[in-house]
């Protein structure tokens, strides 16, 4: 009897815990996660697309991508990594690495066609009685070999391709709306099979 009055005490004072409150708690964090999830995307794509342009332009493309790597990885819902199913990393500084084949192959092309232009000035001093240049062609090609004209090797194009994780879980309005609704859900789930029991007991 003493332990049936104890239950009905305690559950005079729980009585007053409504799991619904909980519940609804639960329910609207979750509803702010959802939308503070979908601001970390919106978010993540804008500057993404600032660095598409930075890319494209040749401007402040080191910051912009510098800002998107910090904000990605500090941040909920906005992954950038290949992961499993893509064949390409997410970002690719498609314009950047153009330029720099680009300006490396017109280095090669300047420096073979200086080569060149030496070994026309070199013959012309060693055969300078020769008028018709016929005896020429022989030492140009001879220099040419020798001097051994440049190729553009291969500039890995991986260096200008990125990929970046988001946390599981982050410190923003996200992270903690979410981890908000998980609180209050288990308390509902708590409260409510509590709830239950000691106004099975009691009665």
């Amino acid at each position: 009897m003493t332990s049936k009055r104890r239950l009905h005490h305690v559950w005079k004072r729980l009585r007053h815990i409504k799991p619904w409150y909980f519940l609804a708690l639960a329910i609207i964090s979750g509803l702010i996660c959802i939308v503070a999830l979908r601001s970390n995307n919106e978010t993540m794509v804008s500057l993404r697309q600032a660095v598409y342009a930075a890319d494209q332009h040749d401007t402040g493309t080191q910051a912009a991508l510098t800002k998107l790597q910090a904000y990605v990885t500090a941040h909920m819902n906005t992954n950038l990594s290949s992961g499993n199913t893509s064949v390409y990393p997410p970002i690719q500084l498609k314009y950047t690495y153009d330029r720099l084949v680009l300006a490396q192959g017109q280095a090669v092309s300047d420096a073979n066609g200086k080569i060149y232009t030496d070994a026309q000035h070199y013959c012309e001093q060693q055969n300078s009685t020769d008028i018709s240049g016929h005896n020429r062609v022989p030492c140009i090609e001879q220099y040419v070999q020798s001097h051994t004209a440049k190729t553009a090797a291969a500039i890995p194009d991986a260096l200008y391709k990125f990929d970046f994780v988001s946390p599981s879980w982050s410190p923003d309005l996200a992270g903690w709306t979410l981890f908000a609704s998980v609180i209050f859900a288990a308390l509902f789930v708590v409260t409510f099979v509590v709830g239950r029991w000691f106004k099975r007991e009691v009665n």
